[in-house]
């Protein structure tokens, strides 16, 4: 599946090369799921958070 994401650096929204599923810690302790990818433009790492 082809995730999309904002890269800072490009300021354009792009598809994500190697994407891969991450979690990390909320608030209140919860775990949250996200999406982490490369930018296919300029190589910078590319962040996603995901629904629930």
């Amino acid at each position: 599946m082809a995730e999309i994401a904002y890269c800072v650096k490009c300021k354009q929204k792009r598809e994500m090369k190697d994407a891969k599923e991450v979690s990390f810690a909320g608030k209140g302790g919860n775990q949250r799921r996200a999406m982490q990818g490369i930018c296919p433009v300029c190589g910078t790492k590319m962040f996603k958070i995901l629904g629930k």
